[in-house]
């Protein structure tokens, strides 16, 4: 009985094909929209969190200022020295490392190539604190570091605009007007979650850069790696204590320098990528009620074009239940197919642009099913009226009807 049910709703589907398919039109938009929404949703919170796991899971940044800038239309606040980098390596409890940062602009040339890139001073300890590894040569000698030495570790960017396609290791270029060797090579990090590409840098002893670029003996970042071990509030909180000691600020007074928690910066990036995402997906379900609506208006339509029709199934016997059953199933059928049509054009959209926002394509099988099931049960829900009032006809009067 189930099988000739469905096989009169294909029929009648196919009797009335355009008709069908301006019917589904809003499952078929609202399925794709929902499926794309919540897919590129969730790509863009795996990919926040690969560019944020890029920068170490267990760091603190501290920067003068309070927030990226300096705050505040005050005087610059002091940057930090190096006796602040050994105090803390020194007299925190969970510290695994910390890498001072001195930060400048240069020009890099190699046999009439130039780039401008970044160049960053720092340590070894640099490639201790964040999982950045080399794929050829080797980080700095502690000779190198303690005397200064001109040799560089380059990001992929700079090595391809100027090397190209020969092994950068072993060679010398020019920073500006520092002539180094190129030790090592950095692996593809690509673009950072905050903008800017993580591969175009110059990596150099930071007394080198402090001497021959900079000018002094500023230090603008520290990053600290903390052991997974302990606790990174805690961390954070003796570290504060320990800053606002050696920078003499007063109780009471609002610190001149700002710890970040990398652990932190993702969880509330993910928090508001799918809150916004969540926003956006319950927008477009409402073209999931409007093609319910729609498929509802267009069965009782149905209903009554086939007044005549019902009337001859009543009269020759058929029970209102079959009646019922036969309207109920041909309003799934309309609402699944639509649902079916809106998945496969959701996954076309997703192909289509993952690679344009920068996210990686991904399947999520559970969206699909739950996209596809509910546009089963707002067959049911917007059907069983439209199938309700087919069953309750009077066979007389409906064979009456012209």
């Amino acid at each position: 009985m189930l099988f000739t049910t469905f096989t009169l709703a294909v029929r009648s589907i196919r009797r009335h094909l355009l008709r069908s398919f301006l019917t589904i039109l809003g499952i078929v938009i609202g399925v794709a929209a929902v499926v794309t929404m919540v897919t590129l949703g969730q790509a863009t919170t795996a990919a926040v969190q690969q560019q944020i796991a890029s920068l170490g899971t267990n760091i603190l940044q501290v920067r003068p200022g309070q927030g990226f800038g300096r705050g505040g239309g005050g005087p610059r606040p002091p940057d930090f020295e190096q006796e602040d980098v050994d105090a803390v390596r020194e007299q925190i409890g969970g510290v695994t490392a910390v890498a001072p940062q001195a930060q400048s602009t240069a020009t890099a040339i190699y046999n009439g190539a130039n780039w401008s890139t970044t160049v960053n001073g720092t340590t070894d300890a640099y490639f201790k604190v964040q999982p950045w590894n080399l794929t050829g040569g080797r980080t700095f000698l502690p000779a190198e570091e303690e005397a200064g030495k001109a040799v560089c570790i380059i990001g992929n960017t700079v090595r391809t605009n100027l090397f190209r396609d020969t092994d950068a290791i072993g060679k010398r270029m020019r920073v500006n007007d520092i002539s180094c060797d190129v030790i090592g090579t950095l692996e593809t990090r690509g673009q950072a979650g905050f903008g800017g590409d993580q591969d175009d840098v110059v990596i150099m002893p930071i007394k080198t850069v402090q001497r021959r670029l900079t000018g002094n003996r500023d230090i603008r970042l520290m990053l600290v790696g903390v052991d997974g071990d302990y606790d990174s509030a805690q961390v954070q909180d003796q570290l504060s204590t320990l800053l606002r000691e050696r920078r003499r600020i007063q109780p009471g007074a609002e610190d001149n320098f700002n710890i970040f928690d990398t652990a932190q910066i993702s969880a509330t990036l993910t928090g508001t990528t799918t809150l916004l995402t969540s926003i956006v997906t319950a927008v477009a379900a409402i073209s999931l009620v409007v093609g319910g609506i729609g498929i509802m208006n267009i069965m009782l339509v149905s209903v009554t074009e086939r007044t005549r029709e019902i009337g001859i199934r009543l009269a020759i016997g058929a029970v209102a239940r079959e009646v019922l059953l036969q309207f109920l199933v041909e309003a799934i059928v309309l609402s699944m197919l639509g649902g079916l049509v809106g998945l496969i054009l959701g996954q076309i959209a997703i192909a289509l642009l993952a690679p344009v926002m920068q996210v990686p394509w991904i399947f999520v099988p559970q969206i699909n099913l739950i996209a596809f099931l509910i546009s089963a049960v707002i067959g049911v829900v917007f059907g069983f009226f439209p199938a309700r009032r087919a069953a309750a006809l009077n066979p007389i009067d409906a064979l009456r009807h012209e």
